[in-house]
């Protein structure tokens, strides 16, 4: 079958990394891509987010399958749309329809499902510009620290965790008052702060059955130790070694059995992956957050670890059959480092020289912000490369990433040291 990828991240190589590797698997496309997608694949420059455009890509390259990587296409509705021309219906889409999609696109309507489903959050209450005095009352009421989340999405930006009660009122009144995310924060759920070890998990649904993928940790803040501006993701590592047997039974049916249940009874079609973002507080699951689609950079452990072919789980899923399929998986750790661009997350220069990557003979090199200029390989994004290895624990496996690191160089490259530091 002819597969396009939607997206061009480590998220999109990785996938079309295992994909290609398929027996099934006709012609492999990735739009837009980025260098290292363009060696195992063909990069298609479209904007993925004008469907039409989409629609003559599908059609132009005989695409049996769609798989969207980033969540804002779902967010504003590329599977209802393929599903709804008839030319393309006879195509197969992994991701949720829009209505779904907002279990990532909007935290009310995630925090109301989860309130209805019975499946353990943090308590929370929600406001506009309208009810700023109310959100001000709200948050005295509050211990600190105080987390402010923009309702819609601010690209992994729109979460706010403040100390101080004459900051974070300060803070809701730029989000609500002066659209600080924009659109995104028209809306802002506060809800109470949870104490504990962050990880997540995922599944693919049919929307009936589920497989389980591997459980992740990722690092998202910019400095060692956790410190600095949040990140899209510093590195990762997979299994996660907190998370024992015990532990992943009650993540099983205090979360996910009763998401999926709930899906099923709320009506809601879905067809693709959810991510968990849960958070261990003495010794029980909590939801922080749902995406409707992998992580990243996640995705760059959990993928490696499949051992079963990824598009013939695809196929079945398609088809709603994902209980008549076996998936395995690798037994060893594998964890993940990302290089970044000097400045990144904020203000950083793109075109900048990468070299080394062909020395890189140990561990697997999947470009996040790469974009091909004259021959070379250059930065094209803020998180620009990401390094994964295999160990037998997650300590043997980061140390193999950080020795290719050696390898690969870039004017003003930085990745953290520490991943794993708190394990």
């Amino acid at each position: 079958m002819n597969v396009l990828i939607l997206g061009s991240g480590g998220r999109e190589h990785t996938l079309a990394w295992k994909i290609n590797k398929s027996k099934k698997l006709g012609k492999l496309f990735i739009a837009p891509g980025n260098a290292g997608t363009a060696e195992i694949g063909t990069n298609l420059d479209s904007d993925i987010a004008d469907f039409n455009v989409l629609k003559a890509a599908i059609l132009n390259n005989a695409i049996n399958l769609v798989v969207v990587g980033p969540e804002a296409p779902l967010v504003q509705g590329v599977h209802d749309f393929i599903a709804a021309d008839p030319d393309l219906k006879h195509v197969a889409v992994i991701g949720p329809k829009k209505y779904g999609a907002q279990l990532e696109g909007s935290k009310k309507f995630a925090k109301e499902f989860m309130v209805r489903h019975n499946i353990p959050t943090a308590q929370y209450k929600d406001f506009t510009k309208e009810t700023l005095e109310e959100g001000f009352a709200f948050l005295e009421g509050l211990q600190p620290p105080y987390v402010l989340k923009a309702d819609g999405l601010a690209a992994g930006k729109g979460v706010v965790i403040l100390n101080d009660l004459k900051e974070a009122k300060k803070e809701l009144s730029e989000m609500l008052s002066n659209q600080k995310f924009g659109e995104a924060s028209s809306k802002v759920v506060i809800e109470e702060f949870l104490d504990g070890i962050e990880m997540s998990c995922f599944v693919l649904t049919d929307g009936k059955h589920y497989v389980n993928l591997p459980s992740a940790k990722d690092y998202k803040r910019i400095g060692e130790g956790d410190s600095g501006l949040n990140t899209g993701g510093m590195g990762a590592v997979s299994p996660v070694p907190f998370a024992d047997e015990d532990f992943l039974q009650k993540i099983e049916n205090k979360v996910i059995k009763p998401t999926i249940e709930g899906l099923q009874k709320d009506g809601i079609d879905y067809q693709g992956f959810i991510f968990f973002g849960l958070i261990k507080v003495k010794d029980e699951p909590y939801v922080i957050e749902y995406n409707v689609r992998l992580g990243d950079p996640e995705t760059e452990v959990i993928i490696p670890r499949l051992k079963t072919d990824l598009l013939e789980i695809f196929e079945v899923a398609s088809s709603k059959k994902l209980n008549e399929i076996k998936v395995e998986f690798d037994e060893r750790s594998v964890t993940t480092v990302m290089l970044v661009s000097g400045g990144y997350p904020e203000d950083y220069e793109k075109g900048k020289v990468i070299s080394g990557i062909e020395n890189v003979k140990d561990s697997i090199v999947f470009h996040a912000g790469t974009a091909l200029k004259d021959d070379k390989i250059v930065t094209n994004g803020g998180r620009v490369i990401a390094v994964t290895s295999y160990g037998k624990d997650f300590k043997e496996a980061l140390k193999q990433s950080y020795q290719s690191i050696e390898h690969i160089t870039f004017d003003e490259m930085y990745f953290r040291r520490d991943i794993g530091f708190d394990l």
